[in-house]
């Protein structure tokens, strides 16, 4: 799957555009102005957003999230493409998290069972829908918004996501403008 297909797909699931995209989709290393700095991610961190991704995207008959290395992805993606204020307010929404997760269940989010993880996540995907439908356009980019697009980007665009969840050709034949579609089947990677 090219870097532009994945991207649409995932704008596509989320109703937006992804942030940090237009570098994404370069190649290119932009200037220093226009990037933030290079962040530290610890082994924790990556570990982290791997548990944070898996609980998006569990594995269920497919891979999950953490099996395509979503988190080391995030590391990857957030260092290349996003600026200092998304770099910022993407680390800020992963301490968010567990500072949520402490107040609520008095644990840091890595210890919690997964179904309270998933209801952190979804109390925080609903405060997301609620403050994306209200925002100016000046106002910064909700922090779960940022990691959600990651995940879902990293997971569709990894050989897990594209071979395992989705159905894959690798050499595809001849364009077919109208297949018949069967009820449960999975999408298409290109």
């Amino acid at each position: 799957m090219d870097r532009r297909t994945a991207l649409s797909r995932v704008a596509l699931i989320l109703g937006g555009t992804i942030v940090g995209a237009e570098f994404f989709l370069t190649g290119c290393k932009p200037s220093d102005k226009e990037l933030g700095t290079t962040l530290k991610f610890s082994q924790y961190d990556i570990d982290f957003l791997n548990e944070v991704a898996e609980t998006i995207i569990p594995a269920t008959d497919t891979p999950g999230a953490k099996e395509a290395k979503v988190g080391e992805f995030m590391n990857v993606f957030v260092n290349d493409c996003y600026d200092q204020k998304n770099q910022q307010i993407f680390l800020e929404g992963m301490k968010k998290i567990n500072e949520i997760s402490k107040q609520k269940y008095k644990e840091n989010f890595m210890s919690l069972s997964p179904e309270q993880r998933k209801e952190l996540l979804t109390e925080l995907d609903k405060e997301r829908k609620e403050y994306t439908s209200k925002k100016k356009s000046e106002d910064p980019t909700h922090y779960f918004t940022l990691i959600k697009q990651l995940t879902l980007l990293g997971y569709f665009s990894s050989e897990v996501g594209a071979t395992k969840a989705l159905r894959y050709v690798a050499i595809p034949g001849r364009y077919e403008g109208c297949i018949p579609y069967k009820k449960g089947d999975k999408a298409w990677a290109i």
